[in-house]
């Protein structure tokens, strides 16, 4: 079996660390703009859940901020029956948004 997902898009808000009993935690939120126009003629947009842990979440942290672009590779993982989340192994800094 396979689980594993690769995601680009622009971070939704600035990525703040959380300490969860002895690990840290960042939750973020990507979004990633549809290749394709709907019926209006625009362009949607998906917002996608993901998790990052212990030093994946710290460096976010540090170096990312709302807008930048990020590449997450992962793997998709249910807490409850209605939520989907991507659980990161792996972030990587594509660019800085426009000052």
């Amino acid at each position: 079996m396979l689980n594993q997902v690769v995601l680009v898009g622009r971070l939704t808000s600035d990525p703040k660390v959380e300490e969860k009993g002895d690990k840290k935690v960042t939750n973020v939120t990507i979004a990633i703009p549809r290749s394709f126009k709907n019926i209006d003629g625009t362009y949607d947009t998906d917002f996608i859940k993901c998790t990052l842990y212990d030093n994946i979440a710290t460096n976010t942290s540090e170096y990312c901020k709302k807008g930048d672009i990020v590449g997450i590779k992962g793997r998709l993982q249910n807490f409850d029956s209605e939520d989907t989340n991507v659980i990161a192994e792996k972030v990587t800094f594509l660019s800085s948004k426009s000052e």
